[in-house]
């Protein structure tokens, strides 16, 4: 059964130092996929814009920055209040986030309370798996034990 934690919201898209414009969000978290987090920005086009990243970044950048390359988070101060900066990076262009450092810790708590760090694997199956992927099935006694040996040449041979 899939569990979700979601948190609509509204982040400033960074546009210059003087100038942002307000953008409404959805952070959500899906216990079938318990090591991501998604943002969902919805800025007015046919189709929201979509952010996948690994959860323990924003556990992470809540406190002190981290990441690097396409997504980057770290904790500041912006008009006298606590915030949350990511900066995202793609082919497509980059985009400078502030989120509600309030709301983004709340909601990464909760995140935190229904999978706690550590636990994950047990939720995407991964013993489970492997045991599957592993386990002979019937017809691998058909094969023989080394169906190349006849293939190659002996020595001497060509």
């Amino acid at each position: 059964m899939q569990n979700a934690v979601e948190r609509e919201l509204e982040v400033k898209l960074v546009l210059s130092p003087e100038r942002s414009v307000p953008v409404p969000a959805r952070l959500s978290y899906f216990t079938d996929d318990p090591y991501a987090v998604h943002i969902t920005f919805h800025i007015g086009s046919e189709a929201p814009v979509h952010w996948t990243f690994a959860r323990e970044l924003l556990v992470e950048g809540v406190f002190r920055p981290c990441g690097h390359g396409d997504v980057r988070i770290w904790p500041t101060k912006a008009g006298g209040q606590g915030a949350v900066c990511a900066a995202l990076t793609s082919p497509d262009g980059n985009a400078l986030l502030e989120m509600p450092s309030t709301a983004v810790a709340a909601w990464v708590e909760r995140t935190l309370r229904v999978v706690p760090p550590g636990t994950e694997t047990a939720l995407i199956g991964l013993e489970g798996a492997l045991t599957e992927l592993l386990t002979p099935l019937p017809a691998d006694d058909l094969w023989p034990s080394d169906p190349w040996s006849q293939d190659e040449p002996q020595d001497g041979e060509v």
